[in-house]
């Protein structure tokens, strides 16, 4: 599973963005490994303030029963999912995000089920999962191989969940700024059939919509496996 974020890897003839891009996959490589303690106040920082209501978008409707989360990060979306589902795991091939999010799961009192693993190589049974969810990935997420496997793990009727990105719509100063720096940066945009094809062709029946929150309109990608 890489760490470098989708936008990264779009093309560009412009040499100023191709310089920044090629800065920031270094700079995300080590926001996962040596710079991992940083994470949450990087995460908040960028998104003035508004990274973790990002995540949640994903919690709603989701199936009850056994959920999977894909690159869970320092865990705080595990956390949240734990308040409604009784059972959780999270994959994550950080070391460094891995014990974080152990940490703060034993902190709250909760069961730390988490393995290092790859998204294309989950080491669960088939049809384990009601609901498999992903916040925010790498170009992971566009991996064939990566919908072939949450599709595998899934039950019948299953949900595969995706936020794969947010466009701030704030009117201060402040959301101004990063609107500008994540249209500069193209973090921001529009969902692309390379999101949705490779689900397609796993199988999924797939929709999309954009979910307005108060300061920013996020991105929701739903894929079901449907029933047997």
């Amino acid at each position: 599973m890489s760490r470098i974020p989708v936008w990264l890897n779009a093309p560009s003839r412009n040499l100023w963005v191709r310089f920044l891009a090629a800065s920031l996959r270094r700079f995300f490589d080590l926001l996962y490994t040596r710079l991992a303690w940083t994470y949450d106040l990087v995460a908040w920082t960028s998104s003035m303030g508004q990274w973790r209501s990002w995540q949640q978008v994903a919690l709603e409707g989701l199936p009850e029963g056994r959920v999977l989360e894909l690159g869970h990060g320092p865990g705080h979306l595990l956390l949240d999912l734990g308040r409604f589902h009784p059972s959780v795991f999270g994959i994550d091939p950080s070391r460094q995000m891995s014990r974080l999010a152990a940490t703060r799961l034993r902190r709250r009192e909760r069961p730390a089920r988490l393995a290092r693993a790859s998204a294309g190589a989950l080491p669960f049974p088939a049809a384990a999962f009601e609901a498999v969810v992903s916040t925010f990935p790498s170009e992971y997420i566009l991996d064939p191989q990566t919908a072939r496997e949450a599709h595998r793990v899934l039950r019948s009727g299953g949900c595969l969940v995706i936020i794969p990105t947010a466009e701030i719509t704030g009117k201060a100063i402040y959301d101004r700024f990063a609107r500008w720096l994540y249209a500069v940066t193209r973090q921001s945009g529009d969902v692309t059939e390379a999101w949705l094809e490779p689900l397609r062709r796993a199988g999924f029946a797939v929709e999309t919509d954009r979910v307005q929150l108060a300061r920013a309109r996020v991105w929701r990608i739903r894929a079901r496996r449907p029933r047997d």
